[in-house]
């Protein structure tokens, strides 16, 4: 009897065990399901989400290719066709500088961005934490280094395999040194790898152009555009399989990637793309715009009126950059520019505004951003006044 009632409890025991086992693999079952239904509800409405807000976060790098400014205007090759799928999309851009393409791609994934757009190529690693959209362009990773000054020059490289034992510098964390990585690992010899984590790729050929490094890592597209700033580089080594290159999204981001996928595909096939891809890839004037006084990488100039504005905004204790930015959106630095209302000239002044400061020509440059300034200073004065508490 002793031995029964053990064994009717045991059975029992046996069947409550196998009873929570089946509860705790349907329970796990059900919470996944509702976890992609959960998702699947997010991300179908990223989309809706972005045209909502009415504009498009983009995380974008600051270069000569990609996103600058030149004569007091922003352009680059990802700032055009962003500014081309903001158009179509009927929202406004919002661009979030970040040269730190991890930083980028951390950003993106906690949702701070709704893109990054950085000429990513797409790796492994990348596929791990985004979603790709469909391929920009597709590349090679090539060597740049000085052009071989005589046969008996042991700096120029021929091929892969003469890498070994050289140092080659390349940006820290980015596709140029997980390449390297493996290319040592692949020609059997070590390449001393020196990861940079402060310069940008269009400093590190600079560096080579310079002397000052002989050998980088980039994108054959990116290096065939520097060679219109530096003739005597030397760009002909491939270090790399053909590699796509694409914009990323957060991960299981499918309606949004769907769009995207769609609009690039399209895009790719117009005669606006590849006018913009000629002008920051190809076109020979590349040379004279990055050595341009203008251009905010090189020049540092932001228009030809920097001096006289920063000398008035100095008067009246105004940022120059900040008058800058207004006369950029009121009038594109055009000292021209007119309103069917009246404005006029680079601040876009009414006429009776210059009559109530004692503005005699607001077509004169100089009095026209006297005049705009004596205008902020007056709203200003009526603000401070009207709020009690300015923070």
């Amino acid at each position: 009897m002793k031995f029964k009632t053990i064994y009717k409890k045991l059975t029992a025991l046996f069947f409550v065990i196998v009873f929570l086992l089946l509860i705790y693999v349907l329970w796990k079952e059900i919470r996944e399901l509702n976890k992609e239904s959960l998702n699947e509800t997010v991300l179908i409405n990223e989309l809706e989400k972005i045209k909502k807000a009415g504009f498009l976060k983009a995380a974008v790098d600051y270069n000569s290719t990609n996103y600058f400014i030149y004569k007091g205007r922003p352009i680059g090759y990802q700032y055009e066709l962003l500014e081309a799928l903001c158009n179509h999309l009927g929202v406004e851009l919002e661009i979030i500088v970040n040269n730190n393409l991890e930083e980028s791609i951390y950003g993106l994934r906690k949702g701070r961005y709704d893109l990054v757009a950085q000429n990513i190529t797409v790796t492994g690693r990348h596929k791990e934490l985004v979603d790709f959209t469909y391929p920009l362009e597709k590349v090679n990773q090539v060597l740049v280094q000085r052009k071989r000054k005589g046969f008996t020059d042991s700096v120029y490289v021929e091929s892969v395999l003469d890498l070994k034992n050289k140092k080659v510098v390349v940006q820290n964390r980015s596709a140029y040194h997980e390449r390297m990585i493996n290319m040592s690992e692949e020609i059997g010899g070590n390449i001393e790898i020196i990861p940079d984590s402060v310069s940008e790729i269009e400093d590190l050929i600079a560096k080579v152009a310079k002397g000052q490094i002989n050998y980088t890592v980039c994108n054959d597209n990116f290096a065939r555009m520097n060679l219109f700033y530096y003739p005597d580089l030397d760009v002909s080594v491939k270090v790399s399989l053909e590699q796509e290159v694409a914009w990323a999204v957060r991960k299981g981001s499918m309606e949004w990637k769907h769009f995207l996928d769609n609009w690039i595909s399209d895009f790719k096939g117009t005669r606006q793309y590849h006018f913009v891809y000629f002008k920051y890839f190809e076109s020979p004037r590349l040379a004279d715009r990055k050595k341009s006084e203008f251009n905010s990488i090189s020049g540092g100039m932001i228009s030809k009126f920097d001096p006289m504005v920063k000398q008035i905004s100095g008067e009246f204790k105004w940022d120059w950059r900040l008058i800058s930015a207004i006369i950029y959106n009121e009038s594109r630095f055009n000292e021209s520019a007119g309103s069917y209302t009246g404005a006029y000239g680079l601040m876009q002044i009414m006429p009776a505004t210059a009559e109530a400061f004692g503005i005699e020509d607001i077509a004169d440059p100089a009095q026209n951003v006297r005049g705009g300034i004596l205008l902020l200073n007056s709203l200003n004065t009526q603000f401070v006044q009207s709020i009690s508490d300015s923070t």
